[in-house]
């Protein structure tokens, strides 16, 4: 079922994950906003739960293909 995560390497996943927690830049990245407005509990809108989620995913990917490859 997860025989997909055995295609992707780790310094690819590593360099996507990365830019993702990061992106964008400039003003604040979109986690860190995102987790801040999770803490004051203003994360309501379906955009912002759906923008948080798509730049968490490669980061559950590599931690998925960490699982898969120790167990």
């Amino acid at each position: 079922m997860l025989a997909f995560l055995d295609q992707i390497s780790y310094p690819l996943l590593l360099l996507i994950a990365g830019f993702m927690l990061i992106a964008p830049i400039f003003p604040m990245p979109h986690v860190a906003e995102k987790l801040i407005m999770l803490k004051n509990g203003t994360l309501r809108r379906p955009l912002d739960i759906f923008d948080l989620c798509f730049h968490l995913l490669p980061l559950l990917i590599l931690g998925l293909k960490l699982l898969r490859d120790r167990f």
